[in-house]
């Protein structure tokens, strides 16, 4: 089939890549003229896993086109693809000001009918509304399909030929077997419902794993206080198979593009909907609890934090990706300046991103070891096996007393350390200095 995708960013250009090594001809829309001209070289523009080799060989081979011209996709294609970015407002609402961009577009630019499947995730009930705006009074038939994506980051290009279902929402059962026949090759369960279910699963979805991750949390927080270790209690509660070992890991919470951005949203459609959605509120306030978490701890090691220099070791918000949106990092690195703290920090893939967004005076390193002379503190903040494979011994001979290590990802082996001489201390375990 003809596909035109709308936006290349970590959603879009997976389904583009990955719909066009599964034989599909791709059409990949992207108004930014300085990234398309990287796309076309053939690299990608952000860290992910597998992406590279995928996009030469879809370059090499002719099953995608870079453009920045939507008419000219929209005349070569009969299936849509919408994949912008949907950011949260302040106030917690997705913003949907791309997605109707798109939306008017196409209907400026269609000469046929065409089916529009969107790939953004959009509140429930958004589908409604842009058919109503814009698709129901188009010259041409326009079909509408929500298609929410379950791709994690660090593991998208593998999610997606792998995936635990496939959701198609569309009111039209030809169409929506349309779809599912882009997935032909795909060995999943093809779940068809209606629009609004659609959209809402990819919310209930992330809401229910962001659930998991702040549940943990707070069991890790009472482990610490009762003399539990967190890690034997979650081993054995995700061997009950009615909940499952996956986001069971305690730590510095959750980050990245999906979790904190889809609780909020759905915070706010329960709450414009005059609904109290009491349970998710906790979630997301226990959620940056946890950042808080490490500051205590740091404090009650390192007493006043002014001058003491702590390195951070991390600013992704997790393994595998250079994405630092709401990574923990950022605002524990922030709050460390604010109290004075000479605050070091490395990543192997995000210093980029993050060193507009992070504190001036904040000292980047590319070499962890470098990053780690002369520091009384470390922060594991995201769990690179880079990271969580230094040569401890050889780290503590670089750095000054206490020998402080907070693990936010309870990834290192505390043992270990102990018996090193440093002062360690993780989440809800009941090892410690």
């Amino acid at each position: 089939m003809n596909v035109a995708i709308v936006g290349t960013g970590y959603v879009g250009l997976v389904a583009a890549c990955c719909l066009a090594k599964s034989g599909h001809l791709v059409f990949a829309v992207e108004k930014d003229l300085t990234k398309l001209e990287i796309l076309k070289k053939g690299k990608v523009p952000f860290y992910e896993d597998g992406m590279d080799e995928i996009l030469k060989e879809t370059i090499s081979n002719g099953n995608i086109n870079f453009t920045s011209n939507l008419s000219l996709a929209l005349q070569n294609s009969s299936i849509i693809f919408i994949a912008v970015g949907t950011p949260a407002l302040s106030d917690g609402r997705a913003d949907l000001l791309q997605v109707c961009t798109v939306a008017e577009e196409i209907i400026k630019n269609i000469n046929k009918s065409i089916t529009v499947v969107m790939k953004s995730t959009v509140p429930p009930g958004t589908g409604k509304i842009i058919c109503d705006r814009f698709f129901n009074n188009s010259k041409y038939p326009i079909h509408y399909v929500s298609n929410p994506e379950f791709l994690r980051e660090g593991k998208s290009v593998w999610d997606w030929y792998h995936p635990d279902r496939i959701v198609i929402g569309c009111d039209d059962e030809s169409v929506a077997q349309k779809i599912a026949d882009l997935y032909s090759d795909i060995d999943a369960p093809k779940e068809i419902m209606d629009v609004t279910s659609a959209e809402m699963v990819k919310y209930a979805s992330n809401a229910f794993l962001a659930t998991k991750i702040s549940f943990i949390n707070e069991i890790s927080n009472l482990c610490e206080l009762v003399g539990g270790n967190i890690d034997q209690v979650a081993r054995a509660v995700g061997m009950d198979t009615r909940i499952g070992n996956q986001f069971l890991q305690s730590g510095l919470g959750y980050g990245g593009s999906c979790f904190p951005k889809d609780t909020k949203g759905l915070k706010y459609v329960s709450s414009s909907n005059g609904y109290q959605f009491n349970l998710l509120k906790a979630v997301i306030e226990v959620n940056y609890q946890q950042r808080t978490e490490a500051i205590r701890k740091l404090n009650r090691l390192l007493g006043d934090l002014w001058g003491k220099r702590i390195t951070v070791l991390g600013l992704a918000f997790k393994p595998g990706t250079d994405d630092i949106r709401e990574a923990p990092a950022l605002e524990i690195i922030k709050y460390l300046a604010d109290e004075g703290a000479i605050v070091r920090a490395t990543d192997p893939m995000a210093m980029e991103k993050a060193r507009p967004v992070l504190p001036l005076n904040t000292e980047l390193f590319t070499d962890p070891y470098d990053a780690l002379v002369g520091a009384e503190a470390v922060l594991l903040a995201t769990e690179w096996p880079l990271f969580v494979n230094l040569d401890w011994a050889t780290v503590k001979k670089q750095m000054n007393e206490p020998f402080v290590i907070i693990d936010g990802r309870n990834a290192l082996n505390a043992h270990q350390l102990i018996s090193l001489g440093y002062r360690y201390e993780g989440y809800g375990r009941s090892i410690r200095s």
